[in-house]
């Protein structure tokens, strides 16, 4: 089985703001389930003038109580890591996110771009997509994907937050979102 997020974006943010705002919006006290973001890896191709990065987050652990007494998620944290290539010459970034936690029982991938969108070079498109499977817990394979099902809702709702906080209220009133989730 396993659980889809979909999320589409225009914001009203040139490609420049709505990317460097992403790239320093964690920790922030708005979301208190990131502890930290630490970039493992940085490099530029002097031909192409892409720029990789690849930065590890440490995530609270936001699995129930309740579930956590089973021993395989009784884990203080969760590790992601997000490799992006950012070509600003084109004025795109493309992100491959995965988590390191629990690889033998879940799979967590997600694939996103920003770029200059097509109605307007002083806006942004956002797309997403996310994928997470739970496997080998057995009966808990269904209420942890319902669980997690949740948590993508919530965090989409507070991905179309990525602009500084002084911009983030015009934002919010000037954003089109398109959120589709399936399981």
């Amino acid at each position: 089985m396993g659980v889809t997020v979909d999320v589409h974006q225009v914001y009203k943010y040139p490609f420049e703001q709505v990317v460097a705002s992403y790239l320093r919006k964690y920790p922030n006290p708005m979301d208190k389930n990131v502890i930290s973001v630490k970039i493992v890896e940085e490099k530029r191709d002097v031909s192409t003038g892409i720029i990789y990065r690849k930065r590890i987050a440490i995530c609270q652990n936001v699995i129930p109580e309740m579930l956590r007494k089973v021993s395989i998620l009784k884990v203080p944290s969760i590790q992601l890591e997000e490799e992006s290539w950012l070509n600003p010459q084109e004025r795109n970034m493309a992100m491959r996110s995965h988590c390191l936690t629990w690889t033998q029982y879940a799979s967590m991938k997600e694939e996103s771009v920003f770029r200059e969108s097509t109605e307007n070079p002083n806006w942004t498109e956002f797309i997403q997509r996310g994928r997470i499977s739970i496997t080998g817990a057995g009966f808990l394979n269904y209420i942890l994907e319902t669980f997690a099902s949740t948590f993508l809702r919530q965090g989409a709702q507070k991905g179309s937050c990525v602009v500084s906080p002084s911009a983030r209220e015009s934002l919010l009133g000037h954003n089109t979102s398109k959120t589709r989730f399936s399981k």
